[in-house]
């Protein structure tokens, strides 16, 4: 089944912004004494570490001129190092590109993939997902298909229809998953792709908050026919900076580099600066990724004391919740006029997500103590 996005007369119409649909959730969260406590988008809130802000104030040189397309040596040569120290996998900076965070990628992959090989149409992506994978098909005017999610949220590939897989561009992958939080099996889905021709994608923007076992990544299990997509947005609180990179395949990333040169796609060259400073320290990530576990166990907590079930994810920073009686937006509402927080319904996601909830634990301490305290008096 393959989504459908409305087209007018003239062509391509966007669809509503699914956030902006949360709006009148949100004034009646604002009522409360303290205000509304947003747990709907997973906009980091903590601060800028202070080697990436001391980064930042120095870079006056890359101010100057236009900055490379494909990353500065030390941003390429930072995220080589990152990958080798924290997932033993070996780059050369040739098989590293940069973006401008992890989304315009996302958005962008299936137009340069058709370009690349214009006798297939079809993207193939997790049926509960980041909305963005099946949008970027649409905007290239290829054919979106989901691929079924097991009980445990977790990729099924046994469930892809080998007719579309003869037609696929690429297999998005994503681990940690958002929303559900899931961790695919990596190697298997590396194989499936090579077995077919068809490249893998694997966005890990959420690796670094990995909670069951190590962090994983596609590229663990070699580069041939797959990409690793990353972003600084959340391991380093950078979302405005948009600092992001993929790495993988050296044939294609060597043909993204190229196609993104003509595009004009570059990060400034202060950002690029301060993702290399970023990635070469991991004490700031370590302490976010302590502060991310503890906002979703609390949130746990204060779900639990409302009397609905919740658990930690294997990875990332979203609780994923079924709503009781399958009234998602009827929990929605509950939530914003008892606790003032404002959450997601499930069908953003995808249309197997309905009658879930995802609640991003992306609030500061104290915000999310008022939280608390709003449901101790409940």
């Amino acid at each position: 089944m393959s989504s459908t996005i409305p087209r007018g007369a003239g062509g391509f119409v966007p669809p509503p912004f699914p956030y902006d649909l949360l709006d009148g959730f949100r004034a009646v969260a604002a009522a409360l004494p303290g205000g509304a406590v947003d747990l709907s988008i997973g906009t980091p809130c903590d601060p800028v570490p202070d080697v990436v802000a001391e980064a930042l104030g120095a870079a006056t040189d890359p101010a100057r001129p236009y900055p490379p397309s494909v990353g500065s040596a030390d941003l390429l040569a930072a995220v080589c190092g990152w990958f080798d120290r924290r997932l033993g996998v070996a780059l050369e900076p040739a098989q590293v590109g940069a973006c401008i965070g992890s989304k315009e990628l996302v958005a962008g992959l299936p137009q340069v993939l058709r370009l690349r090989d214009p006798s297939r149409d079809t993207v193939l992506y997790p049926a509960i997902a980041y909305p963005s994978y099946a949008m970027g098909a649409e905007l290239a005017g290829c054919r979106a298909v989901p691929v079924p999610v097991d009980a445990e949220w977790r990729l099924d590939l046994s469930a892809i229809d080998e007719a579309d897989a003869g037609r696929a561009l690429c297999l998005w992958v994503n681990t940690p998953g958002n929303p559900a939080g899931a961790l695919d099996d990596l190697g298997a889905a590396a194989a499936w792709g090579r077995e077919r021709g068809v490249p893998v994608l694997s966005d890990e923007c959420y690796v670094e908050f990995t909670w069951e076992g190590p962090s994983r990544s596609m590229l663990q299990h070699g580069s041939e026919g797959v990409l690793a997509v990353h972003s600084l947005s959340k391991r380093s609180n950078l979302a405005g900076l948009r600092v992001g990179y993929y790495a993988g395949d050296a044939e294609l990333v060597h043909y993204l580099r190229e196609i993104r040169k003509h595009q004009g796609f570059m990060i400034p060259g202060p950002a690029q600066a301060a993702g290399a400073a970023a990635l070469a320290d991991q004490v700031h990530v370590e302490a976010q990724a302590a502060r991310y576990h503890g906002r979703l166990e609390l949130l746990v907590e204060i779900l639990h004391g409302l009397g609905i079930e919740a658990t930690m994810p294997q990875g990332g920073f979203y609780l994923w919740v079924a709503a009781p009686g399958g009234d998602a937006w009827g929990l929605i509402a509950r939530l914003a006029e008892s606790l003032g927080i404002v959450v997601s319904p499930g069908e953003f996601y995808g249309p197997d997500g309905a009658g879930h909830v995802r609640i991003a634990a992306v609030a500061t301490d104290d915000r999310l103590e008022i939280v608390a305290e709003r449901a101790a008096r409940l």
